[in-house]
């Protein structure tokens, strides 16, 4: 792709910021939708599309040029919305397979991998998605704009990222019929995970537990 593709300067901005939001909008209510546990079934791969779909919007965020706001000092939002409802929801709905282990940069060498949690992550990007919304339904297009690029880089789109593979993971472990291995006490207490921690701690999660729970379906018995 060229310099000019990505770093385009012709678009109208109102017209890429539109789409974004409506991207960004789309993914607010659909995580919202799922949180509140209505069709628990379809849980999973649902946030594998959402989250999947997110991230196209993250990706063209990322491959613009650097957007600068029209003014030197963010205005003030008043109180940010309270994510801890929308969090506790999806932890409780998650809860087998809610903890994993990810590599916070793959780019620092010899970093070992580090345990997070699917409904922590998604909280962190709503609550960072919301901040700027706000600036969009306020009718700083720019401002949201300016949000969303620096955010994605400085938080929300590696969150995002990491939790996609989760849940791409926990998917394909089940469709291919390959039960995840016992994790005997996996938890986000925990700083730092060696090799022996990693071969793998937490209860046995077996497809047939969380599959038809989470809306995964039933691996085939070979």
């Amino acid at each position: 792709m060229s310099d000019a593709t990505l770093h385009a300067t012709g678009q109208n901005p109102d017209d890429f910021a539109v789409q974004i939001a409506d991207q960004i909008e789309s993914f607010l209510v659909a995580v919202s939708e799922v949180a509140k546990g209505d069709e628990p079934d379809s849980a999973v791969p649902f946030l594998l599309l959402e989250v999947s779909q997110l991230l196209l919007a993250g990706g063209r965020l990322g491959a613009h040029e650097d957007i600068v706001p029209d003014e030197r000092y963010e205005p003030d939002l008043g109180p940010e919305g309270d994510v801890d409802v929308l969090r506790e929801r999806l932890a409780t709905m998650l809860e087998p397979i809610d903890v994993y282990s990810e590599v916070f940069d793959p780019y620092e060498p010899r970093k070992a991998p580090v345990p997070a949690r699917i409904s922590d992550d998604l909280a962190d990007v709503i609550a960072d998605l919301r901040h700027g919304m706000a600036h969009y339904r306020a009718g700083r297009h720019t401002e949201a704009l300016w949000w969303w690029q620096f955010s994605y880089f400085s938080n929300w789109g590696s969150t995002a990222s990491a939790t996609l593979r989760a849940l791409q993971s926990l998917v394909a472990h089940v469709r291919l019929n390959q039960p995840l291995a016992e994790l005997d006490g996996l938890d986000t207490d925990q700083e730092m995970m060696g090799d022996e921690t990693l071969e793998f701690e937490a209860g046995q999660v077996m497809a047939e537990e969380i599959g038809g729970p989470l809306g995964l379906g039933k691996a085939k018995q070979p």
